[in-house]
């Protein structure tokens, strides 16, 4: 991996510096070079793939989870040589846009205290969830999406969609939650002071699970950051680059997505692995 790392900066940098910050000789760099090189064919594998994981990301994946894909798969490769190979096959990520407010307050309405305090690293799994909502447009008009996360691995425990923005809406999210995790009382449930959290539906919902209500201030995105991020990783990694004609279609792309994100798609919160991959590894350190 140093020698390839070398021969992917040369053009850019001197030789002997190059060697020298990684520690190899010049005469083992020629010696390298002498190797018979990589047989088309493989070179051919690797972009082959390289690309195939990127479509399959809908263009959302960066050069750091194509690395990490490629290594899962038995492929000897470095992070430079996935940039520039990236940068060979016109390989663009999708760029995210800026944050929208999507709740509103209800007046005179009852605030928990803000229990988080954006210490999103809990741990352990199931004492720390967050919930939000976002919109999505289809050909048939809005849906609207309440997603709940687990702050420990960031995997989505539960989420709903639906044509209105109700209490409803969240309190089933809540649910399905509970039902997939079925958690211990004391869990903190962190989200906006939007009126569906405020609501006495949601808020009895959460004193019958035996959870504790968390609220960070209207319109402040760092709140509840990792919520935001996942809505930036649905949308612009995913959604916005098929749009949906009709709700039952975007229903079942967003279960698509959460599949690929809580399987599949690696985290840098997680040390570059899956939601799920974190969980099961985190269970085998306990056991």
């Amino acid at each position: 991996m140093r020698y390839q790392f070398i021969l992917d900066n040369t053009g850019e940098y001197p030789l002997r510096p190059l060697c020298r910050v990684m520690r190899v000789t010049v005469s083992a760099w020629y010696a390298w070079r002498k190797k018979p090189a990589e047989p088309p064919e493989k070179d051919v594998e690797v972009r082959v793939r390289l690309k195939a994981l990127f479509v399959a990301s809908r263009q959302g994946a960066g050069s750091r989870t194509l690395v990490k894909k490629l290594r899962e798969e038995g492929v000897s490769i470095t992070r430079w040589r996935v940039m520039k190979l990236m940068r060979e096959e016109g390989l663009v990520c999708r760029q995210r846009r800026a944050y929208k407010v999507t709740t509103k307050p209800r007046p005179g309405a009852e605030v928990a205290p803000n229990l988080l305090n954006q210490n999103f690293n809990p741990p352990g799994p199931d004492q720390v969830w967050v919930s939000d909502v976002t919109y999505l447009r289809t050909g048939e008009g809005w849906l609207y999406l309440a997603a709940i996360m687990d702050l420990y691995s960031r995997r989505i425990v539960g989420w709903h969609v639906d044509k209105r923005m109700t209490t409803a809406l969240v309190c089933r999210a809540l649910m399905k939650a509970y039902n997939l995790r079925n958690p211990a009382q004391g869990l903190v449930v962190h989200t906006d002071r939007g009126s569906q959290y405020t609501s006495n539906r949601f808020q009895s919902m959460l004193k019958s699970y035996g959870f504790r209500s968390s609220m960070g201030d209207v319109g402040a995105c760092w709140d509840n950051a990792v919520m935001e991020r996942f809505w930036g990783s649905l949308k612009h990694e995913w959604l916005l680059l098929v749009p949906q004609a009709t709700r039952a279609y975007m229903k079942q792309d967003v279960a698509t997505y959460i599949r690929y994100y809580n399987l599949d798609r690696n985290h840098t919160a997680n040390g570059e692995i899956s939601p799920v991959r974190y969980e099961q590894m985190s269970d085998k350190k306990v056991s």
